[in-house]
């Protein structure tokens, strides 16, 4: 997951929850040809085993053609079955240690822990390669309680797992964050916008220049 300067925070991308949609392979091609991507995160809705394993084939010939690693949002067991690179799990540190001993030393393992500093240092102990906080910008979803500046100025000096901001990410956000973060997980940000290649090239833009 290294594409830019050691000191520059690299993007994360993250899909829309409906990637099997007609006509996503094409935007998501387009897109990641826009800026440079350190990793795809495949988030879908559905649970449908035959949609989520149809979609993960179609996105990792598309991700795997560019060098860009593949990780699917909770569904660990799909991971060596498919021929993903890793798992993103979203309950703080609990699975951690589990899918590491499971998928081995060589899966991308990271998971989201809100604001929990607590559950970010258990995570990383147990061998996490990420750990995401947020969201940081203010969003309609939760209990309203984001995770501040602060929480990413200490863990990126105190602590060596690479940390992720994600979450209602505004360009004052990744402006502001950018020297206390190692990766921005960028998911409605981008698929929300009219040209999400131009979206996307534009976050490039803001934070490479500072």
């Amino acid at each position: 997951m290294t594409d830019e300067p050691a000191d520059l925070p690299q993007l994360y991308l993250v899909t829309p929850p409906d990637p099997e949609r007609a006509g996503f392979g094409d935007l998501l091609a387009r897109t990641l040809d826009a800026a440079p991507v350190a990793c795809v995160r495949l988030n879908m809705a559905t649970t449908e085993e035959s949609r989520i394993i149809s979609t993960a084939d179609a996105l990792r010939e598309i991700a795997h053609a560019r060098d860009i690693p593949l990780v699917i949002e909770r569904h660990a067991l799909l991971v060596e079955r498919l021929g993903l690179d890793g798992v993103h799990l979203t309950d703080g540190a609990r699975q951690v240690g589990k899918w590491r001993r499971s998928l081995g030393p060589d899966a991308i393992i990271g998971t989201f822990c809100g604001q929990s500093r607590h559950d970010g240092l258990v995570a990383g102990e147990n061998g996490a390669d990420y750990v995401a906080f947020g969201p940081v910008g203010e969003s309609a979803l939760g209990d309203g309680s984001r995770a501040e500046h602060d929480l990413f100025a200490w863990w990126s000096e105190m602590i060596e797992v690479p940390v992720v901001a994600e979450g209602a990410l505004t360009d004052d956000l990744l402006r502001s964050l950018g020297p206390v973060t190692d990766f921005f997980a960028l998911g409605e940000e981008v698929w929300n916008s009219d040209d999400p290649a131009a979206r996307l090239a534009r976050i490039h833009h803001i934070v490479t220049s500072g």
